[in-house]
């Protein structure tokens, strides 16, 4: 009975001093980091006060950037959609895909019965007015040897002075047809000349096919030196679109080439359904990179401005809510919610919740978050 009561009392003292030394191991550590309200303290001899590194805070250019997606277009006036001015059957064809054409490249030609109609009424009118001429002429040289009479002079004259006129029409007549009156025979074919410079994109002539003047495009004409980006920008956005200082065109296919381009118009209308608004972009095209109904994606750049940027590693992120730990004294530390601009893979940019000069924890920020 003696020997239980004495390992009874012998286990309670047991216990005793081991609850003893639980307590003084956790009365070391508070003694050591302590959190007080929303500041963390770390004691001088603690491990965790020499694994802590700050920096300061300090500013950059940054450029804002936000992206949207866009179609390649063909600029309005350096594109043509080529169709017979008059009904005609077409008798030679020189188009060609992808053939370099000027306002002087001559595409097809057609026998057309306006034309001859014209060319007909031409060479009448300039043998008529020849005539009218011959005759106006003889009345002048006998009224100078004194055996004309003024009254056939004048009619002459008359004539002569309705015949010029009929034939300057006729000649419009011709140059309707964009046809030189110097050179034109009679029975001659009508050639249809490309309007623009560019490159043939689209071909639909067929030798001896009849081509009416109020037909469908046979043909399209255009320059992709220079091309449209027609981007669609958000209600949002539209004011990051009229700061931008530059764009630039991702392409798909090739996602590590940027094109650079520049803003050309910003639409006045928001489209009803997509709440957006259109941009076109005008950019350099000389290596034909882009296509016309090409999909690509487009970056916007605003223009740099000074900007709070920390080391990404610094930032720390807790219920949806990113913060860092600034240092405000010799191992004092706060942790402060941040709102972040944009994230690169070094380098955060932060929109607020610092200044510059603020020290922050750029390593040992892990430690600080285990103290409670």
């Amino acid at each position: 009975m003696k020997t239980t009561k004495f390992l009874h009392a012998g286990s309670a003292l047991g216990l005793a001093l081991l609850c003893s030394c639980h307590n003084n191991q956790e009365t070391q550590q508070t003694a050591s980091n302590t959190l007080r309200m929303d500041t963390i303290l770390v004691a001088d001899s603690d491990v965790v006060a020499g694994s802590i590194k700050t920096t300061a805070v300090g500013m950059q250019d940054y450029s804002n950037t936000f992206t949207t997606a866009g179609m390649v277009k063909t600029i309005p006036t350096a594109y043509a959609e080529i169709a017979s001015p008059f009904s005609g059957r077409v008798v030679k064809s020189y188009l060609s895909l992808g053939k370099q054409c000027t306002p002087q490249t001559p595409l097809f030609e057609l026998s057309s019965p306006d034309f001859f109609a014209a060319q007909k009424t031409y060479f009448q009118e300039k043998s008529q007015l020849e005539q009218a001429k011959r005759t106006l002429q003889r009345q002048k040289d006998l009224m100078e040897h004194g055996v004309g009479a003024a009254k056939d002079l004048e009619e002459a004259q008359t004539a002569y002075d309705v015949e010029k006129r009929e034939y300057e029409n006729a000649v419009m007549g011709i140059r309707v047809f964009k046809a030189n009156p110097e050179t034109i025979t009679l029975g001659q074919p009508l050639t249809v000349y490309a309007p623009i410079n560019g490159e043939i994109l689209e071909n639909k002539v067929v030798l001896g096919q009849f081509i009416k003047d109020d037909g469908a495009a046979v043909a399209k004409i255009a320059a992709l030196g220079k091309v449209w980006i027609a981007g669609q920008v958000k209600e949002k956005d539209l004011q990051k679109v009229r700061n931008a200082a530059e764009c630039s065109v991702t392409i798909p296919s090739l996602p590590d080439t940027k094109l650079t381009c520049k803003i050309f118009h910003i639409g006045p209308v928001v489209d009803d359904e997509t709440r957006s608004i259109e941009v076109l972009m005008e950019a350099d095209n000389s290596k034909r990179l882009l296509s016309p109904g090409m999909y690509v994606t487009v970056e916007f750049f605003e223009k740099p401005a000074p900007a709070v940027v920390i080391p990404s590693k610094a930032v720390f992120l807790t219920n949806e809510s990113n913060y860092v730990f600034v240092a405000t004294g010799k191992n004092r530390f706060v942790k402060r919610k941040i709102k972040i601009m944009s994230v690169n893979a070094d380098t955060t940019v932060i929109q607020s919740g610092l200044t510059k000069d603020e020290s922050i924890v750029t390593d040992g920020g892990l430690y600080l978050q285990d103290i409670r």
